[in-house]
């Protein structure tokens, strides 16, 4: 049994990937409903793997060495897998609801003449994600790490004939560089502190540790570093909004399923690491409670409708940030959880009424059209339900996990914790009170065409639904007499570090007045919601009040980079292009030429055809070469 499992970890990478060569090298032979269902099919074979997986980890871990990929004197280095509780929770994550997102894209991006190609790309995204969890050692999560990366920038810059959506795919594999980096610094530390890049070799000598030491310090802020970059943190977190440039499908894998995740699985993975650096974790806690606060912030004053749910991923994944910086680790990837269903379901929701609208994303231009997208209508109500913290919908189990934990770390993480969960049940309920409640504000050439979407879109929306509703069951909290789950799932994962870092549980009566403070409070952000734009919207333009133009104008980050980075750097490059490029090296180049061409036109005078200038020249080179002849003797 054990090697049969060990086998199916293989088996997990590779289905994505044979998907990936098929599409991409037979793609333009092949017909689309072939290519769509094979790429559906290789993940989802994938997901049936990660089942047999999960079930058989929940004690133990497996893995497989498939061969020695670097060796140097004492360093080896290989090339393994490894699946323990964590493990199987993300691959049932990034296969589950990636199968999902790619049977929706088989509707979605049925007409686009890119087709086989994204789904190519889709499958190809899936495996690195896959890789990144699934690896034994830093060094093959670096690989999956950067693979993801590559894949983000393919598929924002999919429609590549719009020169926005190539700035948007630099943005985002730029910046991701930028976290990359202090994640490559850290490995080069962790290997010089422990002589490995092993996770078992790594956290064992961690857990022998009784001290915080700097080396400790600088390891695990470096990784926090990259984890910035990859789940977008403040300060790299601008790529993210600009990610919509991509087909809707994407943006529901990258914000659901796989690569913004990627930060949180990873510090989750290295939690005996920051447990070690309780300074670190403060750190953690405040830039992600900070982060989610400010996205909340301006995600208020989006009219993008694919923009207002980027910005609140932005924000969901600060209360992730902030759980782990409170040691909540079973939190986070609770909420991890709860976010790809309801995430996942926003988006693809969203794409179907980008797709009812014949493109349209502007809010502004939306309205009334739950009478006619009552399918859409209803599972993106579910989700925002879901998203916005109410019971007994699956964020308010996991939302709720994360702000006991901080309120246990320090009161005002709480406070802040519960500002941010106000603004987002008001910004979720006045997105979907402006285009699916109220009267239709488009033109009347679109309104003629809005249609609901097809079954292979909307069935995949009703199950992501289903899992939003549902999904806290993974982890209901003690006081309902019942166990939680997911902690005792993921217990054997956490075990070294929970012995470390000691928690003491809030009494009964203070949770429960917390939580009743927080669903109170989400409550009257709706009914604010719904009295500013139901009762008193009146479908026009209305000018913004002074005090707000930061958050409309997103704290002018963008433009504060571009002043700070872009333009320093434009200049220095075409300062270099001016000066090296073009006087230095062009200009050596050229006078070499000249200097030939001169050379050349000096020299062609000694062929004059002149029989007696040939003999006396003849007749020199003789003595010259007898004088020289002399002189070495």
């Amino acid at each position: 049994m054990a090697n049969s499992l060990n086998i199916l970890l293989l088996l997990i990478l590779l289905f994505p990937l044979t998907g990936f060569i098929i599409s991409g090298v037979f793609g333009k032979s092949l017909s689309k409903l072939f290519v769509g269902i094979l790429a559906s099919t290789v993940v989802f074979i994938s997901f049936l793997f990660s089942i047999i997986i999960a079930t058989n980890v929940s004690q133990h871990s497996i893995s497989l060495n498939l061969f020695e990929w670097i060796h140097f004197n004492n360093f080896s280095i290989s090339f393994s897998l490894f699946a323990d509780s964590l493990t199987a929770l993300m691959l049932l994550i990034v296969t589950g609801i990636g199968f999902l997102i790619h049977v929706y894209s088989i509707g979605y991006m049925k007409h686009d003449e890119g087709f086989n190609r994204f789904f190519s790309y889709m499958n190809l995204f899936v495996f690195f994600m896959l890789m990144l969890v699934i690896s034994s050692n830093y060094l093959v999560m670096f690989i999956g790490w950067e693979g993801v990366g590559l894949c983000s920038y393919l598929l924002i810059g999919f429609w590549f004939k719009d020169h926005a959506n190539n700035n948007a795919a630099k943005k985002a594999f730029i910046m991701n560089r930028i976290g990359d980096l202090g994640f490559l610094l850290a490995l080069f530390l962790i290997f010089t502190t422990y002589n490995s890049l092993e996770f078992s070799n790594v956290f064992d000598g961690a857990a022998k540790l009784t001290t915080n030491g700097s080396t400790m310090f600088w390891i695990t802020i470096l990784l926090f570093i990259g984890a910035t970059g990859k789940s977008a943190q403040i300060p790299l977190y601008t790529w993210l909004p600009d990610a919509m440039a991509g087909p809707t499908p994407v943006s529901a894998l990258i914000h659901a399923a796989t690569m913004v995740t990627a930060g949180i699985y990873m510090i989750a993975r290295s939690s005996i690491l920051f447990v070690l650096a309780p300074d670190v974790l403060t750190i953690i806690a405040i830039v992600g409670i900070f982060t989610a606060l400010l996205a909340a912030t301006i995600a208020i004053f989006q009219n993008d409708i694919k923009k207002v749910l980027a910005y609140s991923t932005i924000s969901q994944l600060g209360y992730m940030f902030a759980a782990l910086g409170a040691g909540a680790f079973t939190g986070a990837m609770f909420h991890l959880t709860t976010h790809a269903f309801f995430k996942a379901l926003l988006f693809l929701a969203a794409g179907s009424v980008i797709h009812a609208l014949s493109g349209e994303q502007d809010i502004t231009k939306m309205g009334g059209l739950s009478k006619k997208l009552k399918i859409t209508s209803l599972v993106f109500l579910m989700g925002t339900i879901a998203i916005s913290g109410i019971p007994p919908f699956s964020g308010f189990f996991s939302k709720d996990e994360i702000l006991s934990s901080l309120y246990e770390k320090n009161p005002l993480l709480w406070i802040l914790g519960i500002a941010g969960a106000l603004m987002t049940a008001f910004y979720m309920f006045r997105l979907y009170f402006l285009v699916f409640k109220g009267t239709y504000r488009g033109d009347d050439e679109t309104a003629k065409h809005i249609h609901e979407s097809p079954k292979v879109m909307t069935i995949p929306l009703i199950v992501l639904a289903i899992l939003s509703v549902v999904g806290g069951m993974l982890g209901l909290p003690e006081w309902l007499g019942t166990q939680h789950f997911l902690h005792n799932y993921l217990a054997p994962v956490f075990k070294a570090s929970s012995q470390i870092m000691i928690k003491n549980s809030l009494p009964l009566s203070e949770e429960l007045l917390l939580i009743i403070i927080s669903v109170v409070g989400v409550l009257i952000a709706i009914i604010c919601s719904w009295f500013i734009y139901i009762k008193k919207y009146k479908g026009t333009e209305t000018k913004t009040p002074a005090i707000f133009k930061i958050f409309e104008a997103k704290y002018w980050m963008d433009e504060i980079y571009e002043f700070l980075f872009v333009k320093p750097v434009l200049w220095l490059s075409d300062a270099f292009y001016r000066i090296v490029e073009i006087k230095w090296i062009d200009g050596l180049v050229n006078n070499i030429g000249v200097m030939v061409v001169r050379t050349g036109n000096w020299i062609k005078y000694i062929q004059n055809g002149y029989i007696e200038f040939y003999v006396y020249m003849m007749v020199l080179g003789i003595i010259a070469l007898f004088i020289i002849n002399i002189i070495i003797r």
